[in-house]
């Protein structure tokens, strides 16, 4: 953890030739038997961000998980789709030992002053500092990177499944630790900051994973940086599970009770 906050020494990628960059997994954000999906989704993202050529900011991001990541290095593979007055279109792909890993699709944007409207409103929660963090008992790092403080819906995990499935919903605050001003690389990583919805419908753990995810991106440069490191209130649901996948929504609401962002994912289970 020297040299800068973990999120940035995890996503930190240095140049390699016109549109490639090399990077290294991070122990910080390490899962069961990979990089968490938050911290892979940032990586994609800060290609991007951090492109000359980029125009914009990130209005959308979607990540697909292909295959295992393994510790060491990777390669990314950046190229600019199409460029217009108003959107930006890139594909990225996360490379180890020659084959696909990961890819994503970013799409920028020149946000503008226009008509707005803001139908959807954050849930009634107490302040942040009235609730207390939980702490999970589970060997995962990306785990201790992240402040819990759940409103509703904690997660209570054990050896068998539940006779009754568990509703799905949380509503919780979120923050990084060490605390980190909030920008678009860290809200795409905080989009999957949260446990798959199966584990806490079933109450045990099960083999799954994220196969693809896309987070939108609803505010601006300066409402995000606004937020400074105040934690974000987190809105997590799901659908339906059948057949072997499982739908999740995630809202991130800002401390002022601005729409930050908003992502819907599919994961594969085996139950």
């Amino acid at each position: 953890m020297t040299g800068g906050h973990p999120l940035d020494i995890a996503t930190r990628l240095a140049p390699v030739g016109d549109d490639r960059f090399s990077g290294h997994t991070s122990e910080d954000y390490w899962n069961f038997a990979g990089p968490f999906g938050g911290i892979t989704a940032a990586i994609l993202l800060r290609a991007v961000v951090d492109h000359p050529r980029r125009l914009g900011s990130p209005v959308a991001l979607t990540v697909n998980f292909c295959a295992a990541i393994a510790r060491g290095a990777f390669e990314l593979v950046v190229s600019e789709q199409r460029s217009g007055k108003s959107t930006q279109h890139w594909s990225v792909s996360l490379l180890q030992g020659g084959s696909v890993a990961a890819t994503a699709s970013v799409v920028c944007g020149v946000r503008r002053p226009t008509w707005a409207h803001a139908h959807a409103m954050r849930p009634v929660v107490p302040p942040a500092d009235a609730v207390t963090p939980v702490a999970f008992a589970v060997p995962s790092n990306w785990l201790q990177r992240y402040r819990f403080r759940f409103v509703e819906g904690t997660p209570v995990i054990g050896a068998a499944p539940r006779d009754v499935p568990a509703d799905p919903r949380s509503v919780l605050w979120l923050s990084d630790v060490p605390d980190r001003t909030l920008d678009v690389v860290s809200l795409a990583a905080m989009a999957d900051a949260f446990l798959l919805r199966l584990l806490q419908v079933r109450g045990m753990f099960i083999p799954s994973s994220t196969v693809s995810m896309t987070t939108y991106f609803n505010a601006t440069d300066d409402e995000v940086r606004a937020q400074g490191t105040a934690p974000l209130c987190g809105v997590v649901d799901c659908r339906r599970f059948n057949a072997g996948f499982h739908d999740q929504t995630v809202e991130l609401w800002g401390s002022d009770g601005t729409l930050l962002a908003s992502s819907v994912q599919v994961v594969w289970y085996k139950d």
